[in-house]
């Protein structure tokens, strides 16, 4: 809830920062020539305390080192399903590993998840109970039932959330898709992306070592990333149709809202030699390809940024957990057109 037009203040949760506008707390001296300036030598508790779910590689390469580098929040600790892979990555950053999830939302003003989507759902719900806002990934689960829960979980106890799609958070491509979603005419467009996490022709990725990529496939660790930008930009999907390809291929068929219709071909299991990615949209203003991107850990620091703004002026974020239910919405539909 809000109080006096201030900062949002959860039920329950008074004894939490309250979020400023310049990420510190509400607690932080206002006005302070060098409160921002100097926000890395702040005392303890003056800025957003985030807590960190998941020890895996992404944990490794993007979560955790987005978290430490954020300028306008304290890195509070790790929870892992394993303990001594979260005691050393809390150990790398030099804060505190947690044994008990509930502990860490205690302790945290918001909880950013590097776990399976059907854990982090479960995990998602019990973090806005504790009145967490709640930094999720995509996808949020792999049931409509679940995802719904999380939105409505983060509705109810009124935290804010934000889902990490990245081609909304990374530079270029966030600002390429705000342009592309202003522009009218649409007639059709065309993604792929082709991931090589099990390469028929090579080692598999980092990222290998995924029961649920191996189980889901490319329609769910990168059909997210496809929806997150054709949706924005041609509208709602009004009907979609799913066709199985080689290996975990997927080819999906959408119509939007705006008329238009769009293709997006999905795997993880790509040749090497054909792996990457492409979006490409044509209509009455031409032809306009999405542009490459680079920084991942960067591109988390934004979705931090939107997400602890969200949680100081109480504004929804449009790419939080209700999207992030519609996205689970869509591929559960489509998943279940595919041969089982």
């Amino acid at each position: 809830m809000r109080v006096d037009g201030g900062a949002p203040v959860r039920v329950g949760q008074t004894d939490r920062v309250s979020i400023s506008s310049d990420g510190n707390s509400a607690e932080s001296p206002a006005g302070s020539a060098d409160a921002t300036d100097t926000a890395d030598q702040a005392p303890a508790g003056r800025r957003p305390r985030i807590g960190l779910l998941g020890t895996g590689p992404w944990a490794h390469r993007t979560h955790a080192p987005a978290l430490a580098a954020h300028a306008g929040s304290d890195f509070a600790g790790v929870w892992g399903r394993r303990p001594e892979a979260a005691a050393e990555l809390a150990h790398e950053y030099g804060v505190k590993v947690y044994e008990d999830p509930d502990e860490l939302f205690a302790d945290c003003d918001a909880v950013a998840f590097a776990l399976p989507p059907d854990v982090q759902a479960a995990m998602a719900v019990r973090a806005a109970a504790a009145g967490c806002h709640l930094l999720l990934d995509k996808p949020v689960a792999t049931t409509a039932e679940d995802a719904r829960a999380v939105a409505e979980a983060a509705a109810r106890h009124q935290v804010a959330s934000v889902v990490f799609l990245t081609l909304r958070f990374a530079e270029p491509t966030a600002g390429w898709v705000e342009e592309q979603a202003a522009r009218t005419g649409w007639f059709t467009a065309a993604a792929h992306w082709l991931g090589a996490v099990f390469p028929s022709d090579g080692a598999p990725s980092a990222y290998a070592d995924s029961p649920w990529r191996k189980a889901k496939g490319g329609l769910w660790d990168v059909g997210p990333h496809a929806l997150s930008v054709l949706i924005p930009v041609l509208g709602e999907v009004t009907a979609i149709s799913a066709t199985a390809g080689p290996s975990d291929l997927v080819q999906l068929a959408l119509r939007h809202t705006s008329g238009a219709a769009s293709t997006a071909v999905l795997s993880l299991s790509a040749p090497r030699a054909a792996a990457g990615v492409g979006l490409e949209l044509r209509g009455t203003e031409g032809v306009h390809e999405l542009p490459g991107w680079s920084d991942v850990p960067g591109a988390y620091g934004r979705a931090l940024d939107a997400l602890l703004t969200a949680a100081r002026t109480g504004v929804p974020d449009p790419r939080g957990a209700e999207f992030g239910a519609r996205l689970t919405e869509i591929l559960a539909e489509a998943e279940a057109q595919l041969p089982t």
